[in-house]
């Protein structure tokens, strides 16, 4: 049952004297579908020296050694926790772009665990909001985001608008505001403007506010 079961945690369960070739090595000893060869021409892509010691590899090289091996498991279920920790824009667009390519090459059950939420947005099919060890929302994502909306428009205006709604937050510039909605946007309003409630935003909400429960 492990070995259909790729875990990518925070912390490195290798030696530290090993180098990354022979890491690669073992680890296609436990997974039988891991790919070696994949395994090295993604080390080439994110620029990660094979001969190096684990010990001498920088932050976020040692999440690139972690991704790597876990992109070749090739299992079934793959679990990756925070996986582009110290990873520069440029890496994280990679390994954006190499997950959706395992992904489409192989589908499979990723759960991604990650603080960087409007980055994996385009990414993630289901969301799971944790507060405090509490499940206060599990939905699917395309739902999740049609169910509210921003309004944003001079701060008596807004309120105004926002009798009898159910904000979950709110933002103040100067004399401007941003309230979050849970419901469907009205007709355009002279005034105010609408727009989609993105993931991030919503997260933000939820996990802050004292009203923002969705379950």
């Amino acid at each position: 049952a492990l070995a259909k079961i790729y875990c990518m945690a925070d912390n490195n369960l290798f030696p530290d004297e090993m180098r990354v070739q022979q890491a690669i090595w073992w680890t296609a000893k436990f997974y039988p579908s891991f790919d070696p060869l994949y395994a090295n021409k993604l080390a080439g892509a994110f620029g990660l020296n094979t001969k190096k010691r684990i010990r001498s590899l920088s932050t976020g090289y040692r999440s690139i050694f972690k991704i790597v091996l876990a992109l070749a498991s090739n299992t079934p279920i793959l679990l990756l926790d925070e996986p582009v920790l110290g990873l520069d824009a440029n890496h994280r667009d990679l390994f954006y772009r190499e997950l959706i390519a395992n992904f489409s090459s192989q589908p499979k059950t990723i759960v991604l665990s990650t603080h960087l939420i409007e980055e994996a947005s385009n990414l993630i099919e289901h969301v799971v909001i944790l507060k405090e060890g509490r499940l206060i929302l599990a939905e699917d994502t395309q739902s999740l985001l049609e169910r509210g909306y921003s309004v944003s428009g001079p701060a008596a205006v807004v309120e105004s608008f926002l009798a009898g709604k159910q904000a979950i937050g709110r933002e103040r510039l100067g004399g401007l505001q941003t309230a979050y909605v849970l419901g469907q946007p009205p007709q355009q309003q002279p005034g105010l403007e609408f727009a989609r409630m993105d993931l991030q935003k919503l997260f933000i909400e939820l996990t802050n506010s004292e009203g923002g429960n969705l379950l």
